[in-house]
Formats: structure tokens, C-alpha cells, sequence
């Protein structure tokens, strides 16, 4: 059976992942510990690994039966098809977690950052994100003096 993505909403991880189980769906949501710190006190808490985010074993036929845990808005796609998370990636996520992480922040590019480019013609240049769209990110690249847009493939 394939692993597919599933959004949920925000801080619902641990309901859906309880809702599913219940249903006897094989479902992971990779978690971390965390210290979180209110006004009074420190705790340590456990926190999804990645926000809003499960991943279910589920056959592609029975894949609707989600739908009915409440907390879950959609599955993942990837060129317009459910995206297919493969075993191994699961298990190598599985793995990583079981050493001595204990926290690991996962963020989403914001104008301001800064970035290195890992391959094509401007490999190694590192430039800062001016403008973030749904597919495009703008990057200045100072040294050349030139704003270039970078791209999803589609």
C-alpha cells in the first residue's frame, strides 16, 4: 500500500492521527520535543515534526475514508495527482528520529532570508529572498547585481 500526505488543520495532528487510528488506518505523524515557555513556566512538549501535515497507509481505492475524521482538509498533490510518499522515505524519517534529536524547526522561505542557489548557472551565488509567490521566489543577488525569479517546475 502507498504512504500519502494529508493536510490537516492547524494543531490538529494529534486528533487525526487518534481519529484514524480508530478506524484502523495505518497513520505517521513524526513528532519532536520541544520546550515551550509561557509567561509562568518551561515544559517540555511533543509537536509535529511538520506542521498541519500526516502521512497515511492507505490503499488508492479506500483513500476518501479520511474525509470522515474531522481535522483533515485535504491530501498533498504533486503534479496533479494524490503525492505517493514511498516506504523508504518513511522509514529513513522514522530512523532519523530515533537518535539524539530532540528539536528541529521547519520553516517556509520569507522575504528577508538568505539563500544559496544549490545548482544550475548561479550555483554557489547566495542572494536575498526579496518576494515570495505561490511558485516564483525572487532572489537578489547582490554581487552580480541582478534580481533573478526562481521558479517551481511544472
Amino acid at each position: 500500500m502507498p504512504w500519502f500526505a494529508i493536510y490537516t488543520r492547524p494543531k490538529n495532528e494529534k486528533k487525526v492521527v487518534a481519529g484514524l487510528e480508530k478506524i484502523g488506518i495505518e497513520v505517521y505523524c513524526p513528532m519532536v520535543k520541544q520546550v515551550k515557555q509561557w509567561s509562568d513556566r518551561k515544559k517540555k512538549v511533543e509537536v509535529p515534526l511538520i506542521n498541519s501535515y500526516v502521512f497515511v497507509n492507505i490503499e488508492e481505492s479506500a483513500r476518501n475514508i479520511v474525509f470522515e475524521i474531522p481535522g483533515v482538509v485535504r491530501y498533498l498533490f504533486w503534479l496533479g495527482k494524490p503525492a505517493v510518499i514511498q516506504e523508504q522515505e518513511i522509514e529513513v524519517l522514522r530512523a532519523s528520529l530515533k537518535g539524539i534529536l530532540s528539536t528541529v524547526e521547519v520553516n517556509e522561505i520569507q522575504p528577508g532570508d538568505n539563500l544559496t542557489i544549490s545548482y544550475g548557472p548561479f550555483q554557489g551565488k547566495e542572494g536575498v529572498v526579496s518576494q515570495v509567490e505561490k511558485n516564483n521566489i525572487r532572489l537578489v543577488l547582490k554581487e552580480l547585481g541582478v534580481v533573478i525569479t526562481i521558479s517551481k517546475e511544472k
